[in-house]
């Protein structure tokens, strides 16, 4: 065994599925995504009366349902790279049309969401709760249709390589959601 096996040196993406420069983006979305968590946890805390009100005009169940949509899109993906180590490329592609069609489901929920939200004078303006709220789930949304983009090229060229790549990236989009539902949605 050489110095570096013995000490953990080395590479320090080995063992890691898929492309390593999609962990370094991986990585710097979540810390992205943890600074603005964070803030809006310190504003909850200047303004807990504020934040209380604001909250309750959101639609927990649908942010529920879609933490479910989310999740089960994210099985979808693994089942894709599942298929990916056997080679089964026809699987591939299913499994990878599920973890989109799945994606495009929480966007239809997210777009109704925000319909009533806005519908009930809601928006971007209404204070520090939905200026926050707007900003971290829109950017979020982003991050969902980038996933599917990213699962849609992947399906194109269903390596195991790309497959792992593209899973990871949509993984991360699952993990985002299931962080930010409780703490905007629920926390109080």
């Amino acid at each position: 065994m050489s110095q570096a096996e013995g000490t953990g040196g080395g590479d320090p993406f080995k063992g890691l599925p898929g492309q390593p420069m999609m962990w370094i983006l991986i990585a710097s979305e979540l810390l992205v995504f943890g600074a603005a968590l964070i803030a809006f946890s310190g504003a909850r805390i200047a303004d807990p009366a504020g934040f209380m009100a604001a909250q309750n005009q959101l639609d927990r169940l649908t942010g529920l349902a879609n933490v479910f949509v989310l999740i089960t899109s994210g099985l979808f993906a693994a089942l894709a790279v599942e298929a990916a180590r056997r080679d089964a490329v026809a699987a591939v592609r299913r499994w990878l049309a599920l973890a989109a069609l799945f994606g495009l489901v929480f966007l239809a929920f997210k777009g109704l969401e925000y319909a009533r939200e806005f519908d009930a004078g809601y928006g971007i303006e209404s204070g520090t709760f939905f200026t926050l709220y707007y900003l971290i789930t829109g950017f979020h949304a982003l991050h969902v249709v980038l996933g599917i983009v990213i699962l849609a090229i992947v399906a194109a060229w269903p390596s195991l390589m790309n497959v792992e790549t593209g899973a990871a990236f949509w993984h991360m989009v699952d993990l985002v959601w299931i962080l930010v539902f409780p703490i905007v949605y629920l926390v109080r």
